[in-house]
């Protein structure tokens, strides 16, 4: 067995696990990694390298799947027989550019859409993967069912009823490899001759895809408890694509009587549809988590979008569409000319994932680390009281601070690189400025990423950086009130 000399940058943009798979399979490539060479394991390989053992284990996984490395049970990974491999090499391989150790922009990026990726439970995944393909089932190797293998549908729509309240029948469930493609799905059933309203701020990217998907686009603004429904009645949609759990970026949770509200709108004329994105609805750490809005309709106005992306990890590339009963048969007669984008494989891991109980174990031990990172970062911007407004705390996995001491987005952005802390502008969430005139200046932070004692020194160095330096900015801070989104 051969000892791997890695040299990692961790200053760089690429991902630790990204340059460490990148190595080996250069080394295999160049000949310098023979056929039927064993790996260092995955622990002994961390061990030296200084990295968390499920860095190492995503590098050789992919080099598996790759066709790189091979698995052997009980014995370790080995590199693989590849005829004509190194021809592959005939031409000279273009040189990167690497950044120069200590240059990197940021020490620590609070990005709101990452997850804590160092929890994931490998070791269970794994042993699903080879139970499903153990399983000797040919059959999962041909086209399956163009929305979705029945039994993860049927897993989803009782997990769905469980955890979320939603009422649906696994005929109503639509799988799909992510939002967008769902999204695009959706207006092939619903036709692109529509009207949608969007909260603002808003999920830009879905926007984006509405966008080029051909839709009649508009914004309506929000007030603390969501869209506005008196504009929302004057846009001209029919359509209102709404996160009444955990609205992204605000963090706001959607009263009973504001959803009863947007209920009254979609039942006010035939055609209309609300588009529940329940966004983050998993993680709550105050209070029982509010059911979706889905469970309340009775006519069959909402539909609703899920994914699995922040709940197990951004590569399962599993969403779920549940569409009401009267769009069923026109889904049925528009999808057979579509064919699923998710592995059936990956369905078949999942569905054992969520039935034998290791989604939910998950899901309790993210709740608890988030809880943690999430107290962390409050605890720490409670320092800054009297100055911040902080709101969408106890769920979700991001903060969103709202500047109450005359600073300009500007300085608190300049503020926070100074400390090589990257910080995330609202502004950048809104498409043509429409909710946010009233707004004060405010930022997104998000907490999944970093660990503990990291989140502890980012917070730190934000609270040296935002506190107010003069006792003209103290004197206002808040005292920008009117600006405030109005009750």
């Amino acid at each position: 067995m051969r000892e791997l000399a890695i040299g990692l940058d961790p200053d760089t943009k690429e991902p630790l696990y990204e340059q460490i798979y990148s190595y080996i399979k250069h080394d295999i490539q160049k000949g310098q990694l023979r056929a039927g060479e064993r790996l260092p394991s995955s622990r002994s390989l961390s061990a030296s390298l200084e990295v968390s053992r499920s860095t190492v284990e995503l590098a050789y996984e992919q080099l598996v799947s790759e066709g790189y490395l091979e698995a052997v049970p009980c014995r370790g990974y080995y590199v693989c027989r590849i005829e004509g491999l190194y021809s592959l090499d005939a031409g000279k391989e273009p040189v990167r550019e690497k950044r120069p150790a200590g240059t990197s922009a940021w020490d620590f990026d609070l990005t709101p859409n990452g997850i804590d990726l160092e929890s994931f439970p490998f070791d269970v995944w794994r042993r699903l993967t080879r139970n499903v393909l153990l399983d000797d089932s040919r059959e999962l190797f041909q086209l399956g069912d163009p929305k979705g293998e029945w039994e993860l549908r049927e897993t989803i729509s009782r997990y769905l009823h469980q955890a979320r309240g939603v009422s649906c029948r696994p005929e109503q469930v639509v799988l799909g490899a992510g939002n967008d493609y769902l999204l695009m799905l959706l207006s092939v059933i619903l036709g692109t001759g529509r009207r949608v309203a969007m909260e603002s701020p808003t999920y830009k990217h879905a926007y984006r895809i509405f966008e080029q998907l051909g839709f009649s686009l508009t914004t309506v603004s929000m007030d603390a408890r969501g869209m506005r429904v008196e504009e929302l009645e004057d846009s001209g949609a029919d359509t209102a694509y709404v996160m009444p759990s955990h609205q992204y970026p605000l963090g706001i949770v959607m009263p009973i009587s504001r959803r009863m509200e947007l209920l009254k709108w979609a039942y006010g004329k035939e055609g209309r549809y609300l588009i529940e994105d329940d966004y983050d609805s998993e993680f709550r750490y105050k209070g029982k988590p509010v059911p979706a809005l889905q469970g309340a309709d009775r006519n069959g106005r909402v539909i609703y979008i899920g994914t699995f992306s922040k709940s197990i990890a951004p590569a399962i590339r599993i969403s779920y569409l549940v569409l009401p009963e009267r769009l069923l048969e026109k889904a049925e007669d528009r999808l057979r000319r579509f064919s699923s984008t998710v592995s059936r494989t990956d369905q078949m891991i999942l569905h054992h994932f969520i039935q034998e109980g290791y989604f939910e174990r998950h899901l309790n031990r993210m709740r608890r680390i988030y809880g943690r990172k999430h107290d962390i970062l409050l605890g720490e911007l409670k320092k800054l009281s009297g100055s911040v407004r902080v709101t969408g705390e106890h769920a979700g996995v991001h903060l969103l601070v709202e500047f109450q001491n005359g600073m300009t987005e500007a300085e608190v952005i300049r503020r926070a690189e100074e400390q090589r802390v990257r910080v995330y502008p609202l502004s950048e969430y809104t498409i043509d400025g429409s909710g946010e005139k009233m707004r004060n200046p405010a930022v997104l932070l998000g907490y999944a990423t970093l660990t503990e004692e990291e989140l502890l020194e980012a917070a730190t160095r934000l609270v040296k950086a935002w506190k107010p330096n003069s006792p003209r900015q103290a004197g206002e801070a808040g005292g920008q009130s009117a600006r405030q989104l109005r009750k």
